[in-house]
């Protein structure tokens, strides 16, 4: 029988703890691009908060699947349940009940920094400062942590998880520990850490939310009817399943307390160009979701209807690969005038489970997600319609699949330039010669996975989709213009031989040192 690791933390105890197993799973599918995280933090005193933030990761689940977790406070203890699996497979009804508190944070994690699947590695992390206890979980990526943890190894900070999330975790307790202040800690953190973040953070009292300065990561704001609590979640489809109301996006570089006293904003760091990921819109947020004030939904037909100017081909059908695929597929037939037709069934169950399949099973790869509609298919000229092209595996599985069930004609149109560049910020890219993009022209790609025709989306004709309240994007992944310099991930080998990327921070000041910032705030260096 599987147990789970239980962390009771009180603050006149604050070193219990219980036992550690770990749950089993298939691993992810390394054709797909992955997000890190998602994470859901509430405060609503007299509601039962560690259930709504349960639904609240189910609404997230996409975002993360290796693991779950969540934290509450009660006004004088921080509990946190947390383990490898999925959000179903890791709570329970009695693991729920456990967990009073009336503030909670949540978390789901796909690992990318400090990539391991050791439970430490599970998200809240938790940090003492004196007799007290904070949760954070964080959605996104840093870049510069390995100095940083150095420098609190170095005053004798001890850690638990190679994470990044956990650098965050240590650098905010210590700061509140030098300062007695909470909000100070977190800024004085936040002008340490490059990268992407956006966290949510709880004591035993009180919520905090905080975004990187790139605003790279999506949070939003959300309001619970009859004035009951609030909620901040990495999409809106988290605030749409407890019946909370949109209120705003958390700004970049902003920090929002809330507690008895209600909300309280702070820009604790100054914002600096924006760049929300657009891979958010492309693929990785839900289509109900709202980010900077875009449906997603409206988002992805627009990118269909733009692939349909750039490169309309004539057809029976055309048929999208669920699931982020289908809003741009409808895009692009309403636009083309030619019918949408349902035409891949995808198997929503069978995800990450406890059983391994066979090797036999295994190869036969996408077909255990997804289904074709031979009825459909069969003799039917194809446009298909998918959301990227990452290494290529996926798409040279699906357009033989469709050709088996008997298409005429499969003409694959992408709703995303080509991915050239990795990613540093979230998305599991570490080098760009597992991306095929990089390395292999439009035709060669064709040729590689067997369609009849290949295009993809311009990047200009992707952001003119895409009309959102903040003025720009993170397009890093197709352009290599990077926001945030990843000085600590440069290492030979990352780039392609001929490549030279762009950084958009080189004009700003690097970060100071752990210890200049603690000698210009006057602060001790004692650990």
């Amino acid at each position: 029988m599987t147990e789970q690791k239980l962390a009771y933390l009180k603050q006149d105890d604050p070193d219990q703890t219980a036992k550690v197993f770990s749950t089993f799973r298939d691993p992810a599918d390394l054709d797909e691009l992955h997000e890190e995280c998602g994470v859901f933090g509430i405060y609503a005193p007299g509601e039962d908060t560690a259930r709504l933030t349960y639904f609240g990761l189910h609404a997230l689940q996409h975002r993360g699947q290796e693991s779950a977790g969540i934290a509450v406070g009660d006004g004088s203890s921080v509990l946190v349940y947390k383990d490898k699996g999925l959000v179903t497979q890791v709570f329970s009804e009695s693991s729920l009940a456990s967990l009073e508190g009336h503030v909670a944070i949540g978390h789901t994690r796909y690992s990318v920094s400090g990539g391991s699947g050791t439970w430490e590695s599970a998200q809240p992390h938790l940090s003492t400062i004196g007799e007290s206890i904070i949760a954070l979980a964080h959605n996104g990526n840093l870049v510069n942590t390995k100095a940083l943890r150095s420098k609190l190894v170095d005053l004798g900070v001890s850690f638990r998880s190679p994470t990044d999330s956990e650098v965050a975790s240590k650098l905010i307790a210590y700061f509140t520990q030098e300062t007695q202040h909470m909000r100070e800690g977190i800024r004085l953190t936040m002008q340490l850490l490059e990268g992407a973040y956006a966290m949510v953070l709880i004591t035993a009292e009180a919520l905090y939310a905080f975004r990187d300065p790139n605003g790279i990561r999506p949070l939003s704001l959300g309001r619970l009817p009859g004035d009951k609590g609030w909620v901040v979640t990495s999409e809106t489809a988290g605030l749409d399943i407890v019946g909370a109301e949109f209120v705003r996006d958390i700004a970049p570089g902003e920090v929002v307390r809330i507690n008895e006293q209600g909300v309280v904003s702070e820009q604790a760091i100054q914002p600096r160009s924006s760049a929300l990921c657009i891979f958010e819109l492309v693929y990785l947020a839900r289509p109900d979701s709202y980010l900077d004030g875009l449906s997603v939904f409206e988002a992805r037909m627009a990118m269909g209807a733009a692939l349909s100017k750039e490169a309309p081909i004539d057809a029976d059908w055309v048929i999208g690969v669920p699931d982020s695929g289908v809003p741009a597929a409808i895009g692009y037939a309403v636009a083309s005038n030619i019918p949408y037709m349902e035409g891949i069934v995808k198997n929503r169950y069978v995800g990450r489970t406890f059983i391994q399949p066979t090797q036999a099973l295994r190869q036969r790869g996408v077909r255990l997600k997804l289904n074709p509609l031979t009825a459909v298919i069969k003799g039917k000229r194809l446009i298909l319609v998918d959301d990227s092209i990452v290494r290529g595996t996926t798409s040279q599985q699906l357009v033989r699949m469709l050709r088996d069930a008997g298409a005429a004609e499969v003409h694959l149109r992408v709703v995303s330039p080509p991915v050239i560049w990795p990613c540093f910020y979230g998305i599991d890219t570490e080098s760009q010669d597992q991306l095929i993009a990089s390395h292999m022209s439009i035709e060669q790609i064709r040729q590689h996975i067997g369609a009849d025709s290949l295009a993809f989306i311009s990047l200009a004709g992707l952001e003119a989709a895409c009309p959102t309240d903040c003025s720009g994007f993170c397009t890093a992944c197709f352009s290599g213009e990077y926001p945030v310099r990843p000085r600590e991930m440069l290492k030979a080998g990352v780039f392609s031989e001929g490549y030279k990327p762009s950084f958009s921070d080189d004009g700003v000041s690097d970060p100071p040192s752990l210890f200049d910032l603690l000698e210009e705030q006057g602060l001790g260096v004692e650990a």
